[in-house]
């Protein structure tokens, strides 16, 4: 290679170089869990009251032109202290990584036992700020049901409302659910909602208004493994067929024109 040097080096020397992309990956994170830890006194110190307020001053600044990004550190700090108080729970470091993760729209692996219904706290509190909705998906009416109860009394401390959509609700109530800050559901429901909502006429009477953010718990099943079942909806057909019938009877009156034999036409 003329004018340079050229470097072969294996993949486990890069490795120890560099480090493993896992690494570099946390390497990355390190200084918005640092921001976050910073703000953890500031949120100690908080009365309750303070807590939906807020979560109003973080509207506030988001609608100044501020970035989620901006405002994480603060929000986060917010959701972990309003799990301690209300469940007795303070958010690890590594749940507050998970989130971070999560808000980045990338796929965290928590092993059971680490906490990962408490990791999404955070992200879903941050994203909700958006007032555009937040869908928690999960694989059945049980864990969406329990997940909404647990988390709301946290949610509800900061100010934020929570919905949980079920397979036995009729479509008002769903409107209501899905009307909240943040929905828990199941993939079958929200999808099913989706196809029913392109069927209706009236943007007023759709349920889901937007798809802003989603977390989904179980992903590997819910994207692989029940992505394998398509979803497939129908209605009834509400327009009128008669002009179809008269025209068949018509056309059946109808006759072929002799060809002119000297054209052929």
């Amino acid at each position: 290679m003329p004018g340079g040097i050229l470097i072969f080096m294996s993949n486990g020397l890069l490795s120890t170089v560099f480090g493993t992309k896992h690494e570099r990956d946390l390497k990355g994170l390190m200084p918005v869990l640092h921001a976050v830890n910073a703000r953890e006194s500031w949120a100690l110190s908080l009365k309750p009251e303070d807590f939906p307020a807020q979560t109003v001053v973080l509207k506030g600044r988001l609608a100044s032109g501020e970035t989620l990004d901006d405002i994480l550190p603060d929000a986060f700090a917010l959701a972990r202290e309003a799990a301690r108080r209300t469940l007795g729970e303070r958010p690890y470091d590594v749940q507050i990584l998970g989130a971070i993760v999560l808000h980045q729209g990338k796929i965290t692996e928590m092993k059971t036992g680490e906490g990962k219904t408490l990791a999404s706290i955070a992200a879903a509190y941050l994203n909700s700020l958006d007032e555009q909705g937040v869908h928690i998906v999960t694989v059945n009416d049980y864990l969406a049901e329990r997940d909404a109860d647990w988390m709301r009394p946290v949610y509800e401390y900061l100010g934020v409302s929570v919905g949980v959509i079920l397979s036995n609700m009729d479509p008002e109530i769903r409107r209501g659910e899905y009307a909240k800050d943040i929905t828990y559901g199941t993939n079958n429901e929200f999808g099913f909602d989706y196809l029913r909502d392109n069927m209706k006429w009236d943007n007023s009477r759709k349920s889901q208004k937007h798809h802003h953010f989603a977390i989904i718990d179980e992903i590997d099943s819910i994207l692989i493994d029940e992505a394998r079942t398509p979803l497939i909806i129908s209605g009834p057909v509400d327009e009128d067929v008669s002009k179809y019938i008269q025209s068949d009877r018509l056309v059946q009156k109808l006759s072929e024109c002799e060809k002119d034999p000297a054209t052929g036409d």
